[in-house]
């Protein structure tokens, strides 16, 4: 159920998208389409990483309040330049991919040793 209305939400932002890009109905249908099947074939395989990576979801939903307060500034006629998001949002995501390389190769902690740490 969670899934499905996710998939209704993203659907309405992709046709909202696809009125602004393009002028052809059928193009936006299929635009719609795709996107829920791609969402709806992957769903599985997202969940499992997320669950198995929890702190995913938190740098997930940190991007989401980014970017819902670009869009209220933007809505307050107040431009931030772009890059600088795409930039933040791409060096969190590398700094969280080097912690969970880092935690995979780590052993447990109960298995280190205090007196050779």
């Amino acid at each position: 159920v969670q899934i499905g209305l996710i998939d209704l939400v993203f659907s309405f932002d992709s046709i909202l998208t696809a009125v602004g890009l393009v002028d052809n109905v059928l193009v936006m249908i299929l635009a719609v389409m795709g996107a829920m099947g791609l969402m709806l074939a992957f769903s599985r395989v997202v969940a499992d990483f997320v669950n198995k990576n929890p702190t995913i979801k938190m740098l997930a939903l940190s991007f989401l309040i980014m970017i819902g307060l670009l869009l209220v500034m933007e809505a307050a006629h107040q431009e931030i330049e772009k890059g600088y998001l795409y930039f933040a949002m791409g060096f969190s995501l590398l700094v969280e991919l080097l912690n969970m390389r880092l935690r995979k190769k780590a052993p447990p902690l109960e298995l280190r040793n205090p007196r050779f740490d």
